[in-house]
């Protein structure tokens, strides 16, 4: 079972699947919430979806790990008996259907509140449950490219890139658990159970930060521009002689500390790189002279040297060489479950660090399809 926190004695019915729901019920379960994972008879289609470790998803277990699982229909007039049984103790049901399916079955948010008046219903889908959209399908490179944030990754000319995560996906899951926490904190203070309603495109035009300031402030479409920041340089990857590495010196001072590890003075006398508005209408050039020097070294070599100045910089890291960084294990961002075959599986930790609470190293394993029946049939019997 989930481990003791912060959400210990609220309990989650999980129908959702693949992705987004999942996420965010995992951060719940981190958080201690005891989630009951109610899948299909078929189960989480993402039970389908590799790596795989034998036969066992390793991208299902990364999502729903400390979980229960028990499979109903919710077709089946037993099995919605069941599912009542849950709800009648349950704090918080999470579903990721698409709009209307959940009235569908009976269990839409007018019954489900005049029903249960303390429950918590947070329902996350591709466009939310209102607006033009609202019915539509989507996946994460759907709302990645209508949210705007494909125009904004990768070089200028190249072709449209995805975001190397699932960012779509994982942005709604993280804004549920807060719509779902916020929910929570006004039953507290009401005594009645709220609507959460999460749409992944909405994410990610919440997320589009600068390049909304950036149009409303001049008018211009923001593009790609590769690692760089728009309004902020030097702030990117630069080549040295054995590879890349990332500098953000984000203002004059490191800046000018900048120079002089570089031993290149006469760039802080340029009158092109005066100023970070004038190093970013340069950043180009500057690039170029930055790199031209970086050159002549390697990457550990100018890391040693501009850590002991005190400018913000790092490796370009791979993900193997994330998950052996020693600061990444010192903060118990590397923990571990069993894989169902006799060995455990690594995968990332929880970044909320907590002060009253452990976080522990070790997880519990996902659970098998229907794994917990019994035991939950036994509990929430009639």
């Amino acid at each position: 079972m989930t481990s003791p926190g912060p959400l210990s004695g609220t309990l989650v019915l999980d129908l959702t699947r693949v992705l987004a729901g999942p996420y965010c019920t995992m951060v719940l379960a981190d958080l201690g919430a005891r989630v009951i994972k109610v899948e299909s008879p078929s189960g989480d289609d993402a039970r389908a979806i590799g790596p795989f470790v034998g036969d066992r998803s390793a991208y299902f277990a990364s999502l729903n790990r400390g979980k229960q699982s028990i499979a109903l229909d919710l077709k089946d007039t037993a099995d919605r008996a069941i599912f009542e049984r849950l709800l009648e103790r349950a704090d918080v049901l999470v579903e990721n259907f698409r709009p209307g399916v959940m009235d569908r079955l009976g269990f839409g948010w007018d019954a489900l509140h005049e029903r249960f008046p303390k429950l918590v219903m947070a329902s996350t889908s591709g466009f939310g449950q209102t607006g033009p959209y609202a019915t539509r399908p989507a996946y994460d490179v759907v709302v990645q490219a209508m949210g705007g944030v494909m125009s904004l990754t990768g070089h200028p000319g190249s072709p449209p890139t995805r975001v190397g995560t699932s960012m779509g996906d994982i942005t709604a899951g993280l804004f549920t658990a807060i719509g779902i926490q916020a929910a929570l904190v006004d039953r507290f203070r009401t005594g009645a159970g709220s609507r959460v309603d999460v749409g992944l495109l909405d994410c990610q035009v919440a997320i589009l930060e600068n390049a909304i300031a950036r149009y409303s402030a001049t008018g211009e479409v923001p593009g790609p521009i590769g690692a760089r920041h728009p309004s902020i340089t030097p702030f990117d990857a630069f080549a040295t002689r054995d590879g890349y590495i990332v500098i953000a010196a984000g203002n004059d001072g490191l800046f000018a500390t900048l120079c002089e590890v570089l031993d290149e003075p006469e760039l802080i006398a340029d009158p092109d790189y005066s100023s970070n508005a004038l190093r970013t209408e340069h950043a180009q050039a500057l690039k170029q002279r930055i790199e031209a020097r970086l050159a002549s070294g390697d990457c550990a070599d100018w890391l040693d040297a501009l850590g002991r100045a005190g400018i913000p910089c790092g490796p370009l890291n791979d993900v193997a060489q994330v998950l052996s960084d020693p600061h990444v294990n010192a903060r118990n961002m590397v923990v571990d479950a069993p894989d169902g075959q006799g060995s455990r599986m690594r995968m990332a930790g929880n970044p909320i660090k907590l002060s009253s609470y452990a976080d522990p190293t070790t997880r519990e394993a996902a659970p098998d399809l229907d794994a917990d029946r019994s035991q939950i049939l036994a509990e929430f019997e009639d």
